[in-house]
């Protein structure tokens, strides 16, 4: 059953990043099949179209350096046979690291933080749904006391998922709920603690102040706990979601990204440049609306489906289907 939700969740990776291929891919096709010779044109060619798709000046340098090496190493000597290398260097470049996930085993508490609009309580209620549906107990804090809807989604979400939620009124000190909220966790034995904050980056210095307020009670009153901090991002606003990541990275100790919209954007190459510009790694994808549409970020997965290449396991079902 998992098996086939991934299956799933790869095909409509694949269709949710068609515009970023055609943005970023088909340019690149063009350009090992264009060229004859690997030369400076060659890596300027390159260089362009991953830059102009969002790629982020650091991480093409990085990946374009990467692939000079690999191609001196081996005597490649044919432009078309850079396309699997560029492949792997991309995927080695947002490579998540074998703790990314360590929250889920521990008890921890997990906050979320991203301007409104990018779909960060979706995010946590489809985050507590996967954990709930790995039997953890998990509890909600509606800390984004800002906007009006914030709590009521999710109430919504709480709901669906059978997680508790601790909430306080709209307007209300937040950190008065993030205080509310570790003491519910504790009492109940909570494996994860998932707190909504209100991203409001304009106003930097009070965002700063009450992130620095909540982070101060759950060292006090939960030292124990495990810390995640992930920042919710849309896509498709591409460099403007990287200079968001940036400004967030200023105030809090960001440790994840969370993508949200990958489908239906052209600008599916920031996951790329997010994590070379910050050093901070893609945790979580989405690509739609429902709770299956959220899911951990694999480097391989993600590359595959930009370049739409298959695994092995597909071209064999394809041969047996023929």
């Amino acid at each position: 059953m998992a098996e086939e939700k991934k299956g799933g969740f790869f095909s409509r990776l694949v269709s949710g990043l068609t515009k970023t291929r055609d943005n970023i891919v088909s340019g690149m096709d063009s350009i090992f099949h264009g060229f004859t010779h690997i030369d400076d044109d060659f890596y300027e060619e390159l260089e362009e179209v991953m830059i102009m798709g969002d790629l982020g000046v650091q991480a093409t340098y990085d990946i374009l350096d990467d692939l000079k090496e690999k191609v001196k190493e081996r005597h490649i000597k044919e432009p078309a046979d850079c396309r699997e290398i560029l492949i792997e260097s991309i995927k080695e470049q947002m490579d998540v690291g074998e703790t990314a996930y360590e929250f889920e085993d521990k008890t921890s508490v997990v906050m979320m933080i991203g301007v409104n609009g990018v779909g960060k309580t979706t995010t946590i209620g489809k985050l507590a749904g996967k954990l709930r549906a790995q039997n953890k107990k998990v509890v909600l804090a509606a800390a984004d006391t800002f906007r009006a809807a914030a709590g009521e989604q999710l109430k919504e979400w709480a709901n669906r998922s059978q997680a508790e939620l601790i909430g306080g009124q709209e307007g209300s000190d937040p950190a008065s709920v993030v205080f509310d909220a570790v003491a519910a966790a504790k009492a109940r034995h909570a494996d994860v603690l998932l707190c909504d904050t209100a991203g409001r980056l304009h106003n930097k210095k009070n965002l700063m102040e009450e992130l620095r307020k909540m982070n101060r009670i759950i060292d006090r009153e939960f030292p124990e706990a495990y810390r995640e901090t992930l920042v919710v991002l849309d896509a498709t606003t591409g460099q403007n979601a990287l200079q968001q990541a940036k400004d967030f990275n200023d105030v809090a100790d960001i440790t994840g990204i969370v993508l949200t919209k990958m489908d239906g954007t052209a600008k599916g190459g920031i996951a790329v440049a997010i994590q070379a510009e910050l050093g901070v790694p893609v945790k979580y994808i989405g690509v739609g609306e429902t709770i299956d549409d959220l899911q951990k970020f694999d480097p391989d997965e993600f590359v595959n489906a930009l370049f739409d290449v298959k695994n092995k396991e597909d071209n064999d079902e394809d041969a047996d289907a023929r």
